[in-house]
C-alpha cells in the first residue's frame, strides 16, 4: 500500500487549534490504546492508520507503557513502511509508568533522570528524531513538581519535544506546573489528555473551565466511546472478539456492562437512528461539539471500525442546538 508522497486534507476534517498553541490537528485523530500488539499486528495497524490519513487525520497517539513499548515500536514500524513525510503528521506519547519493571528511576515517576531516558526510547522506537506532543501520563506526588517541569521544558530547549502536557492531572496541578513554568520562564504545558465522552464528562467540562480561559488549555481527549460503551454493542453482553474479552481486562468488561451506562445507551439510540447514523458516530460527534477539545482520540482493532467512526465527520452538522438539547436531557436523566 503506498501512501501518497505529501498529506491531503479531508475537506470535512476540521483542523483545529491545539489550545492557544500555533500547533493545528485534525478534530478525529487515532490512537493506539489496548489494540496495538495486542489485537492488531504490523499489517492491520498500517490498514487502521492509512484509512485514518485518507480521512483526514493528521494527529497519532502512542504512549510508551501501551504493550510494553511494542505499541510504539509498530507504529514507528508502519510510518516508516507508509513512507510518510514528518511535516505532515503530528505524533504524540507519553511517560510516567516505563517499561523496565522494578527498576529504580525507571518508573512510576517523572523525574530527570526518567524523562531522560525514556524519551530516548520512546525516540527509537517510534524511529522519529522529536515527538510533537510529550504527555505526563499521569502525575507523580514522589517528585518535586519544579523539577518535573524543568524536565519537561529542557526536552523542548534540546529539540526532542515540541509540545509538552499533562494525562489526567488535576486542574490544581495543571494550574501549579503552568505557573512554576511561567515564573521560571520555562515551556509552559500547552495540552491536557483526559478522558471524555458523553459518560464521562465532570473533568472536562466542569474541572477544567477556568482553564481554558487562564491558561489556554488545549486538550486531546481519549475514551470517546467510553471504551466501546457507546457503540450499543454490548447491550446483549461482552463478544468475544471484543478487547473487553481479553485477558486482564476484566474490569473493563464490568464498566461496559454496568447497568446506568446500558439504560442511557437504550435511550440515545433512537436519537442516533433519527440522525441516520450509529451511536458512536453520534458519539464521537457529539464530543467535537465541545469547543475546548482540541481532538477527539478513536481506536479500532479492525480498519473497517477506522473507516466507520471517521464517518462522524458528517454527523457533526447533523447536531443542531435542538439535537444537542436532546441528548442533554438524555445524560442528565
Amino acid at each position: 500500500m503506498n501512501a501518497p508522497a505529501t498529506f491531503t486534507p479531508n475537506p470535512k476534517m476540521e483542523y483545529r487549534r491545539l489550545g492557544r498553541s500555533g500547533l493545528k490537528v485534525s478534530v478525529l485523530s487515532f490512537g493506539s490504546w489496548v489494540t496495538f500488539d495486542t489485537q492488531l499486528n504490523d499489517d492491520m495497524a498500517l490498514n487502521c492508520m492509512q484509512n485514518a490519513w485518507d480521512a483526514g487525520c493528521n494527529f497519532f497517539d502512542n504512549a510508551e507503557a501501551y504493550a510494553g513499548g511494542e505499541s510504539e515500536a509498530i507504529m514507528g514500524r508502519v510510518i516508516k513502511q507508509l513512507g510518510w513525510r514528518r511535516q505532515d503528521y503530528v505524533l504524540s506519547t507519553k511517560v510516567f509508568w516505563g517499561i523496565e519493571g522494578g527498576v529504580p528511576n525507571m518508573g512510576n515517576t517523572l523525574n530527570r533522570k526518567y524523562l531522560h531516558h525514556s524519551i530516548e526510547g520512546c525516540l527509537d522506537r517510534l524511529q522519529v528524531d522529536f515527538v510533537d506532543l510529550l504527555f505526563c501520563h499521569r502525575a507523580d506526588p514522589n517528585t518535586p513538581l519544579e523539577e518535573t517541569v524543568w524536565a519537561m521544558s529542557d526536552l523542548v530547549e534540546r529539540g526532542k519535544v515540541l509540545y509538552w502536557g499533562t494525562s489526567e492531572w488535576t486542574a490544581d496541578e495543571i494550574r501549579a506546573a503552568y505557573e512554576i513554568a511561567e515564573r521560571h520562564h520555562l515551556h509552559k504545558p500547552v495540552m491536557e489528555q483526559p478522558q471524555y465522552n458523553m459518560l464521562e464528562r465532570k473533568r472536562v467540562e466542569v474541572e477544567y473551565k477556568r482553564l481554558y480561559e487562564d491558561l489556554g488549555l488545549g486538550t486531546t481527549i481519549w475514551s470517546p466511546l467510553a471504551s466501546g460503551v457507546l457503540t450499543g454493542k454490548y447491550l446483549d453482553g461482552v463478544p468475544d472478539d471484543s478487547r473487553a474479552a481479553l485477558p486482564g481486562y476484566s474490569w473493563l468488561a464490568e464498566r461496559l456492562t454496568a447497568p446506568k451506562a446500558q439504560e442511557t445507551v437504550k435511550k440515545l439510540i433512537p436519537i442516533a437512528d433519527e440522525l441516520g447514523c450509529t451511536l458512536a458516530q453520534m458519539a464521537l460527534a457529539w464530543c467535537t461539539k465541545n469547543p475546548n477539545v482540541s481532538t477527539v482520540i478513536t481506536g479500532a482493532s479492525k480498519a473497517s471500525q477506522v473507516t466507520e467512526n471517521f464517518k462522524a465527520l458528517d454527523v457533526i452538522p447533523l447536531l443542531t442546538p435542538e439535537v444537542m438539547a436532546r441528548i442533554k436531557t438524555v445524560l442528565k436523566s
